[in-house]
């Protein structure tokens, strides 16, 4: 069984070295994890981040970190899930990893009346802007030009894996403040439409989204 813990509002830097430090002192019966946080208003730069991303930080501090991709936001009213898994011992690779917590985000926001899409080569979940709840598959090729067109993005996912281990992970937008992702390019798309569940029209408790969030993860990531 994976534990599921809730850890509230915490310091984004403080919780990265708590992760970097569980995941290299973990052995091979460690059970895993599943943390489910919030931070205070925070920009992290993946190892694919560039500073010309970040437009105006406006006072709000930028911390490198060791995950994948490029630069996001993070702040109160979003959920953000960290799981802590050893996928030799789970039995799938990364790639399959990536489609499992994606799985898990569209599950969450299924639950809600919202349906979540992937977009090939741009990782998270993305919502229709004019029919949230619209079924229908995304179709045709993306306009090379305006390639999120109509679509706004709802989760953003970036990982680390460390001898078979991971950390970071993926955050849910549930009810925030989205002005500072105008601050960025987020994940490095300049102009994409940023958007958590209140705009789509749901209002939840976070605790809620949380712990519904957390027990998809747990379904998903279980080996």
């Amino acid at each position: 069984m994976i534990l599921v813990k809730t850890l509230g509002l915490v310091d984004y830097a403080a919780t990265v070295e708590a992760m970097r430090s569980f995941t290299e002192t973990r052995g091979p019966e460690t059970p895993d994890e599943i943390w489910l946080c919030e931070h205070p208003p925070t920009y992290t730069q993946g190892l694919a981040g560039k500073a010309d991303h970040v437009l105006n930080s406006a006072g709000i501090p930028v911390v490198q970190t060791n995950r994948g991709g490029q630069v996001t936001y993070h702040g109160p009213g979003q959920v953000v899930a960290y799981p802590l898994i050893n996928l030799q011992r789970a039995g799938y690779f990364v790639r399959e990893y990536v489609f499992r917590l994606e799985a898990a985000v569209i599950q969450t926001l299924e639950t809600f009346g919202i349906t979540g899409h992937r977009v090939a080569g741009a990782p998270g979940i993305y919502v229709r802007l004019d029919e949230p709840g619209a079924h229908a598959a995304l179709t045709g090729p993306a306009d090379p030009l305006d390639p999120f067109r109509g679509l706004g993005k709802v989760a953003a996912l970036g990982i680390k894996v460390s001898r078979h281990c991971t950390y970071h992970g993926v955050a849910l937008n549930v009810d925030m403040d989205l002005k500072p992702f105008q601050g960025i390019n987020p994940c490095g798309y300049a102009g994409l439409a940023t958007v958590d569940l209140v705009t789509l029209g749901v209002c939840a408790e976070w605790a809620l989204v949380a712990q519904r969030f957390g027990e998809r993860l747990g379904a998903q990531l279980e080996r």
